[in-house]
């Protein structure tokens, strides 16, 4: 019988969810962690280990990963006391450890040499399990479980380290009982010993990996502890929102009613989440007055393998804290990240690695599926592809411009390109029958050189010559494979240089190049929710999951909706017959 342990490298709690990323064998428990970790351990022999061990430390440090996770992380200018001028005395809070621990208070108390004495719980010890030690006149008690960071930015020496301890000390550079720990050996001996695995997918990955996704669960855990109700989300989108926005102490509560979510969240000292459509102007200044931050959700651009009329949750979202993405009178948060954002080289590869795999996989934002259609255009007429949008959705109304539904389209891109044969398919949701905004025959007939119905967009890209587009997302997935896209409203991917705009987008000018969009929208931006554990996830795990049709079934609660589409569909298509 093989025996595990969590180890160090711990991964938080969202809401009841918790899959490690990192299990350390106890039969061979590593120098690092056993109880040579305190005592000079001998210099690392192999290059490339002893090279991971120094960037693994780095990481460590720099993303604040491992020790306990989820506890409070104050600064310490908000405990009042001096950034690393402070000695540290941790109490073990286990029985047994007493005469231990009253020699690290004594050790601690002697080596002061005026500097502050600091008492606090080891971040590791039983949760309510009681002190050891009592404060000594002089000594600052912090009776409340602090994460391991906070201690380690105020302690300039470490008394009464656990093994765990010490073993991120070494790599925050603080020193444990009067002397440095070199980073090295320890993590050295941690990384030969740590079965690392994704969480996601359960296959092996190597440590490296295992602290990047830490990292990004850390960023999850602080963002997330920010909302604290919910507001105006559909009673079928509510178990997703609540893994989107889960942390270590629980989730949001959900409220239909802005004023009492408003008063809620201020008593927390929190955010309002709200789906985009009801963050009205009233809202946002209803929260302002407050001072109650307001979060806009919508849907993200790789969002399911199905409709959201169908009432399929999605796992992709657009939380965005200064407008809405699709509504260019203000700007928003990924507008800011288009416009200022650094992206470095490791960034951009996986970049075009992503964009290459949604171009191989055919992945657009319903993933819908469906035969490839002739396009019967005759020899030398440009094949222009223009895609429907549902009429009355805010990003028409918002970012349309003069053009507010799709015959006004079609009678713009006509009267443009009077020689181009004209592609027409019909919005997913209109297709569905969910939503309105389908054109009479007759209105087609005359604009339109063929419509297309129950195809994939990606079957229609291979076989035209650009795309022109009023704020469709069609317009981003054309330019992920290389079609050229013009644009007539002002979608969040145009201004950029990367598309022909006749009604450019106000702010914008940056010239960015296809894989920095990628890389803002479909990574920096978006926030992703694993369909199968609900916990957050990379965008690149979103991808395996729509190979899974499993991953997204639909609520018993909501089967009405696809016998309701087919009855709106075929009473649109009786109407239009008579």
């Amino acid at each position: 019988m093989l025996r595990f342990a969590t180890g160090p490298l711990r991964a938080p709690a969202f809401g009841p969810r918790c899959l490690p990323v990192a299990l350390l064998p106890l039969q061979a428990l590593p120098a690092a962690l056993g109880d040579a970790a305190l005592a000079a351990l001998p210099p690392v022999e192999d290059r490339s280990l002893a090279a991971r061990a120094a960037a693994a430390a780095g990481m460590a440090a720099a993303e604040r990963i491992g020790g306990e996770p989820g506890l409070p992380e104050p600064a310490p200018e908000a405990l009042r006391l001096p950034r690393n001028g402070a000695v540290l005395v941790l109490d073990p809070c286990r029985p047994g450890h007493d005469a231990a621990a009253r020699a690290a208070l004594a050790a601690g108390l002697a080596a002061a040499g005026g500097r502050p004495v600091v008492l606090a719980r080891d971040p590791a010890a039983p949760g309510g399990a009681a002190p050891l030690l009592t404060p000594p006149a002089g000594v600052r008690l912090l009776a409340a479980p602090l994460s391991p960071w906070a201690l380690l930015d105020l302690a300039g020496d470490l008394h009464g380290a656990s093994a765990e301890m010490a073993l991120l000390a070494s790599a925050a550079g603080v020193a444990v009982g009067g002397r440095r720990l070199d980073p090295v050996p320890r993590w050295a001996a941690l990384i030969t010993a740590l079965r690392c695995a994704d969480p996601f997918l359960a296959r092996p990955w190597p440590l490296e990996r295992a602290l990047e996704q830490l990292a990004d669960w850390r960023r999850a855990q602080l963002e997330n502890r920010r909302v604290a109700v919910c507001l105006g989300m559909a009673f079928w989108k509510r178990p997703r929102i609540a893994a989107l926005f889960a942390h270590a102490a629980g989730t949001p509560r959900f409220s239909g009613r802005p004023q009492q979510a408003i008063a809620e969240a201020r008593r927390q000292g929190g955010a309002v989440a709200a789906w985009a459509s009801r963050a009205t102007p009233d809202l946002r200044a209803a929260c302002g007055a407050a001072g109650v931050p307001l979060l806009t959700v919508e849907d993200g651009f790789v969002r399911s393998r199905g409709l959201g009329a169908r009432f399929l949750p999605g796992a992709a979202y657009a939380v965005d804290d200064r407008g809405v993405y699709y509504d260019p009178a203000r700007s928003s948060a990924l507008e800011q990240l288009l416009a200022h954002a650094a992206f470095p080289p490791a960034l951009l590869a996986r970049a075009a690695a992503l964009r290459e795999a949604i171009v191989a996989r055919g992945v657009t934002k319903y993933n819908l599926r469906g035969e490839a259609p002739a396009i019967a255009a005759p020899p030398g007429r440009p094949r222009l592809l223009v895609p429907g949008q549902v009429e009355g959705d805010a990003s028409v109304r918002l970012g349309g411009g003069a053009i507010q539904n799709n015959l006004a389209l079609l009678e713009a891109v006509r009267a443009a390109h009077p020689e181009a044969f004209l592609i027409y398919k019909p919005h997913p949701d209109l297709e569905a029958g969910f939503r309105q905004g389908r054109l009479e025959a007759r209105a087609l007939a005359a604009l339109a050189d063929q419509v297309v119905t129950g195809a994939p967009l990606t079957a229609l890209f291979g076989q035209v010559d650009a795309l022109h587009t009023l704020t469709s997302l069609s317009g981003f997935e054309a330019l992920l494979r290389g079609v050229p896209v013009v644009t007539l409203g002002q979608p969040f991917y145009a201004g950029w240089g990367l598309t022909e705009d006749r009604n450019p987008p106000p702010r914008r000018g940056r010239r960015l190049t296809l894989d920095e969009l990628v890389a803002a929208a479909l990574i920096l931006f978006p926030r992703q929710v694993d369909p199968v554990t609900e916990l957050p996830c990379p965008p690149e795990v979103v991808l395996e999951r729509l190979d899974d049709p499993a991953a997204w079934r639909l609520s018993p609660l909501t089967l009405h909706r696809g016998l309701e589409g087919r009855v709106r569909a075929a009473l649109s298509r009786l109407r239009r017959l008579r």
